[in-house]
């Protein structure tokens, strides 16, 4: 009797995202003027709304969360995660390292689906082992923080204090990511024990496939169609 209002909460949270989701963190011409009139705090702020905006990135560590039981493996997941996005971030923008940002966020999107895949045993269904988790965490920070750096870079950031604009919006990134995954982790964890856990957590992992393909395809579409 728990899953009906579960599967219909979860059909309207759909319907409301996913139009958000193709929207993901774009880059504004209202950025480039908060930046150009602030100083490093400003890329602080631009990097946290990047992340809140993100949800790519976001729907992929939702779906790390919902792997893991406690505080110390969220907080050493996480962490590995951010080491990850912060290397590329920071070394690709810094370096001027250049990738189609259609083909960055298609790949972005397969970890979404891959997370979902994996949570819902997609693997041992298979009948094969699931890689490490921990590795592929790290090697999936490196590909986001990769999409990270060639958002920063579509934006006129001179030559002026050039590092330090770049470290600012990776702390904005992470502080960002911090203030999304507070309310996720504590939702997760409120919800944990309960009778309606089971379909709350096989129909956010459905859609977490479903949204995956979404933004894999869109991102394919855009890459060959110019936009």
């Amino acid at each position: 009797m728990y899953i009906k209002p579960v599967g219909a909460s979860f059909s309207l949270l759909v319907m409301l995202l996913f139009p958000m989701l193709l929207l993901a963190h774009d880059v504004s011409s209202g950025d480039q003027q908060i930046l150009d009139s602030g100083g490093l705090l400003s890329y602080i702020w631009v990097g946290a709304k990047h992340m809140l905006t993100g949800y790519d990135h976001l729907l992929f560590l939702v779906g790390v969360i919902f792997f893991l039981k406690g505080f110390r493996d969220i907080l050493k997941f996480i962490t590995v995660f951010t080491i990850g996005h912060s290397i590329t971030l920071l070394g690709g923008t810094y370096l001027g390292v250049q990738v189609n940002e259609h083909l960055i966020d298609a790949i972005i999107a397969l970890s979404v689906l891959y997370k979902g895949f994996e949570n819902l045993e997609g693997f041992k269904k298979l009948g094969t082992r699931a890689p490490n988790l921990l590795m592929m965490v790290f090697l999936f920070g490196l590909i986001h923080g990769l999409g990270l750096s060639t958002r920063l870079q579509t934006f006129d950031m001179g030559q002026d204090q050039f590092l330090l604009k770049i470290i600012s919006f990776n702390v904005g990134v992470e502080l960002g990511q911090i203030a999304a995954l507070i309310p996720i982790i504590l939702l997760i964890k409120a919800w944990k024990g309960k009778p309606s856990y089971e379909a709350f957590y096989k129909g956010s992992n459905v859609y977490l496939i479903i949204a995956g393909i979404g933004l894999f395809a869109y991102q394919v579409y855009g890459y060959f169609n110019g936009h």
